[in-house]
């Protein structure tokens, strides 16, 4: 949409696919079906565990692959050739992604959960993983740059693989030492987070963008956007939900023993989600972006892929570890957060329009 047209919010909720707009009943249903799940089948953790890939059970593991697949052949790789745009705006990008959202929620995770170890890393785990996908949804609604938001998200998948280790490595161990910090409590090698990382991400990053590739030489790009996309993408809602159902049918005896577990994970990141939305609209504002390229920036560096933290936190840590039930509680709270954040952004367009 342009910066010219009527600047009434559209109806948010009504214009996301039924799937999305429900995302967190879906999500709260799949909690309920676990923990039945747990009670009813108690031996449902040697079952999964029976067959391993990288770590990680085999059925878990396809259930992580298949949420990652959908969400990465959607990412317009083709684009990345066009860095040749708004240097201020790429360079905020990176900034915001890379260097403030990963500090801000180190911040929060030790100050809201200092004594709880497992639940701390899957915060900052969580800050470790950039969006690749609902971020687009989150764009289009606030009519944002769609242009650049697809930009964006290329380049976060790909620098991911390249860096998403070694950040995970300075922040849970490196930054904690300087400052102090007791990270005895918890375990983990930066071979383990790469690992995790190339068979999470790396393989279906390389099907996604071949997926792409072939696709839209051989069927054209109407074909690809208009039929294939629509057709794969319920398959990361089945993936996710899979996984939250077999966490939470792990996890039940922990849930039950701490039920304000998942308030403790809910309020760090709606501030979270606040802060970044805030900082980066007003650092666009600041630098001279209009309001599309502006809300680009901000949904793009306030949004996370919880689909990665998850499949970190499973391949390093287990399913039925506190990192893993931090990276399902994620999209439990993103969804109604960045809703939310579309219609605040909505509201600064027209204040745009007024002062232009």
């Amino acid at each position: 949409m342009k910066e010219d047209e009527p600047s009434d919010s559209p109806a948010v909720l009504v214009k996301l696919s039924g799937l999305d707009r429900f995302l967190p009943v879906w999500i709260f249903f799949a909690m309920v079906a676990g923990l039945l799940l747990g009670k009813v089948v108690p031996g449902i953790q040697g079952s999964l565990n029976s067959i391993k890939i990288g770590g990680t059970s085999l059925p878990i593991a396809l259930g992580l692959l298949l949420m990652m697949y959908p969400v990465l052949a959607k990412v317009r790789y083709e684009d990345m050739r066009a860095v040749t745009g708004d240097r201020r705006l790429l360079w905020s990008s990176l900034f915001l992604n890379w260097i403030v959202g990963p500090a801000l929620m180190f911040i929060l995770a030790w100050t809201f959960l200092p004594d709880q170890p497992e639940l701390r890393t899957g915060l900052i785990v969580i800050g470790l993983a950039r969006c690749i996908a609902m971020v687009l949804i989150w764009n289009e609604l606030a009519c944002g740059d769609r242009e650049t938001a697809a930009l964006l998200v290329a380049i976060n998948s790909v620098f991911q693989i390249l860096a998403y280790a070694l950040l995970g490595t300075f922040y849970l161990r490196i930054l904690p030492g300087w400052l102090g910090l007791n990270v005895q409590d918890i375990s983990f090698s930066t071979r383990d987070i790469t690992k995790a990382v190339l068979i999470f991400l790396g393989l279906p990053l390389f099907a996604g963008y071949l997926t792409r590739r072939i696709g839209l030489r051989v069927k054209g790009e109407n074909w690809y956007q208009t039929r294939f996309i629509p057709r794969i993408s319920p398959f990361a809602l089945y993936g996710l939900l899979f996984t939250v159902t077999v966490i939470f049918a792990l996890q039940g005896r922990a849930i039950a023993n701490d039920p304000f577990s998942i308030a403790k994970i809910a309020l760090p990141l709606l501030l979270y989600f606040a802060l970044m939305w805030t900082l980066s609209f007003a650092l666009g504002a600041w630098i001279g972006l209009k309001y599309a390229k502006s809300a680009t920036l901000a949904f793009t560096a306030a949004g996370n892929n919880f689909e990665l933290a998850i499949a970190v936190s499973i391949g390093v840590w287990g399913v039925n570890s506190g990192q893993a039930l931090t990276g399902v509680i994620g999209p439990l709270i993103e969804v109604p957060a960045l809703v939310g954040l579309v219609y605040a952004s909505l509201w600064l367009r027209k204040r745009f329009a007024e002062i232009s």
